[in-house]
């Protein structure tokens, strides 16, 4: 596989760039999800979107969105915003939005109220991070697969994090469109007996087992439960006496399968990694996404080492019939965690909101 990455040109549709003010604006753009809550201020032009000011807060950590905006706009109170623009992490319904894992709701309504801005802006976090896109330089990409030498065609963005995100890109012939999806939801798909014994064990949890329970975050730690309690694979005692005071047991998992310190986390990636490569394939021929797909959320940059093995390709190429079509796509791993901020920016300042 070729693991190089290249100049990238991605024209977005930006249907308000000629319209901003000569004097620019300055917009409280966010990345809003389950674990943490990324803001900033940034100065916009006709031109460009510059940086001034971010901070980042524990989600869970606070009551309200209200409360973080409030404590982050003191520390440089004279920056005010003209435009409030988040990408949220859930379906946006009428300016209304309940996050998916968190209890939260926000409504350009209440923030409108709460902040006094006037142009207040949701998106889905995923459709945030298609806009980021554009701010993006070829060092922010990681290839593991060229693709075509010319591609054309839609884009589809793959992105499990705290939950697990989907979007896309419309190409029209000229430019892309971002649009956003919950396809993280719908039902997983199992292959194998073992497949569906896991698919068993986590309905016995959960009941629906989606997409977002085997290639999220915490499904990384599911199957290795399923692994040991289930399977009988054997734990390294030095694992058994860590889990009581591990908070982040998928992201120990993973390291340690990187770094072939235990064979138990080993297939536990081997399986997740195989499961990211299925749901891959599949969002590519939903969308034939022949333009590009794009690894992005917080879990593909920190696995990118056994991304790049030949068990993620593989099993993305393992299809019905369409070898053909997934061979010519372009798949690059987002490197910048902070795409999904770039994006609410980026669309605060030249997007176009539409009911």
């Amino acid at each position: 596989m070729n693991v190089t990455s290249k100049a990238l040109t991605i024209p977005l549709h930006l249907p308000a760039k000629d319209n901003i003010p000569a004097e620019g604006i300055t917009i409280l753009a966010g990345d809003i999800g389950g674990t943490k809550t990324h803001l900033a201020l940034f100065r916009a032009t006709a031109e460009d979107v510059q940086h001034l000011h971010d901070q980042k807060f524990r989600s869970p950590a606070y009551a309200s969105l209200h409360e973080i905006i409030a404590e982050f706009l003191q520390v440089k109170p004279e920056l005010i915003p003209d435009r409030i623009s988040l990408g949220v992490a859930g379906p946006v319904l009428d300016g209304v939005v309940e996050l998916t894992n968190l209890n939260w709701t926000l409504s350009v309504e209440d923030l409108q109220d709460r902040t006094g801005v006037k142009d207040v802006r949701l998106i889905n976090d995923l459709e945030a991070t298609a806009y980021g896109l554009a701010a993006l330089k070829p060092d922010d990409f990681f290839t593991i697969h060229e693709g075509s030498q010319s591609p054309r065609g839609n884009m589809a963005i793959l992105a499990p994090g705290t939950g697990l995100g989907e979007a896309g890109l419309f190409w029209n012939g000229k430019s892309y469109s971002p649009f956003p999806t919950e396809g993280g939801h719908c039902d997983f798909s199992p292959r194998t007996s073992f497949d569906f014994e896991l698919c068993q064990y986590l309905s016995a949890q959960y009941g629906v087992v989606s997409w977002e329970k085997v290639v999220a975050g915490p499904g990384i730690y599911d199957i290795y439960q399923f692994l040991r309690d289930v399977k009988k694979v054997e734990e390294p005692q030095w694992l058994t006496e860590l889990w009581p005071t591990e908070t982040h047991p998928s992201a120990r998992i993973s390291q340690t399968a990187a770094e072939n310190g235990a064979a138990i986390c080993v297939e536990t990636m081997q399986h997740y990694v195989r499961y990211l490569g299925h749901e891959a394939a599949n969002l590519v021929l939903k969308m034939k996404a022949t333009g590009g797909l794009f690894l992005g959320g917080g879990i593909p940059p920190k696995i990118s080492g056994l991304l790049q093995r030949e068990n993620f390709y593989s099993h993305y190429m393992d299809s019905d019939r369409m070898q053909h079509l997934l061979q010519t796509v372009p798949v690059r791993i987002i490197r910048n965690e902070q795409t999904g901020l770039l994006g609410a920016a980026w669309f605060g300042a030249y997007g176009q909101v539409t009911l």
